[in-house]
């Protein structure tokens, strides 16, 4: 590991002011170190964001859940409020790799890395969320760009996402069993405004499922699943699955998901 330094800014502003040009955003470490470490990265500056408490508040206010950046798995888990509000959401962070990792990575840090087998981006995206930063809020819709890339331009930094609570949610994943990220991840939430799907794991960036979206609208039922076929043209084949593999699966898991619910 070369070389760096070391900045732990206490607020939000002095954060901001670090930020940017070459030095990287420091929140649970989950992807950052281990590249760092295998000569990947090499930041000469690493801004470290856990002493600044407001980042890991969650609370609920005008109908929103809403988290700060350095949430951690385990506190979103954990926490009544989103227990409460939107218990898919603690589901799915109490899944998310093992005890270490969730007392450490962070729905900011998940966010702003965007790997494609994330399991929160299919959340944020399925449930239309808004993640907002020092300088602006970003739509789940225009936030996730491709592999590895957001809307986040250089030195922006996450500060909250708020989460508007739906009238059912739920979220299915197939995982890898060495590392428990999803090998797929299906998210279905249905709202006043509508419903979502939003898959992890099966594609470079997670991404909805129109056909399934519009059965559901029409039946909210697990049966409305059956028959929807997803195309493979697009999706990830590596040694733990085929493209074909991962969109059978798909339909599969937004079944259970409704069934769940």
């Amino acid at each position: 590991m070369d070389p760096f330094k070391y900045e732990t800014p206490p607020s939000v502003a002095d954060a901001v002011r670090l930020a940017g040009g070459e030095a990287k955003l420091l929140a649970g470490g989950q992807s950052l170190l281990p590249a760092m470490k295998l000569g990947l990265a090499a930041p000469p500056v690493l801004v470290d964001l856990n002493g600044i408490s407001e980042l890991r508040e969650i609370r609920q206010e005008a109908g929103r859940l809403v988290l700060g950046a350095m949430a951690t798995h385990a506190s979103v888990a954990a926490s009544t409020v989103v227990q409460k509000a939107i218990p898919a959401l603690a589901w799915l962070a109490n899944n998310i790799g093992d005890r270490q990792v969730r007392h450490r990575g962070t729905i900011g840090g998940s966010l702003a890395n965007n790997d494609p087998a994330a399991c929160y981006p299919a959340a944020v995206l399925a449930l239309g969320a808004t993640v907002r930063t020092d300088r602006r809020s970003i739509e789940a819709d225009d936030f996730f760009r491709g592999l590895y890339e957001t809307a986040l331009a250089d030195g922006e930094m996450i500060t909250s996402v708020s989460f508007p609570i739906p009238e059912r949610a739920a979220y299915m994943k197939f995982k890898q069993p060495a590392s428990r990220f999803a090998l797929v991840g299906v998210f279905v939430a249905k709202a006043t405004s509508g419903v979502r799907v939003a898959v992890t794991g099966a594609a470079a960036c997670v991404f909805r499922v129109p056909e399934l979206e519009a059965r559901l609208a029409v039946q909210w039922s697990p049966d409305a699943c059956e028959g929807v076929t997803v195309k493979a043209d697009e999706l990830n084949s590596d040694l733990h699955g085929s493209a074909r593999y991962r969109a059978a699966l798909i339909p599969v898991l937004a079944r259970r998901a409704v069934a769940a619910c």
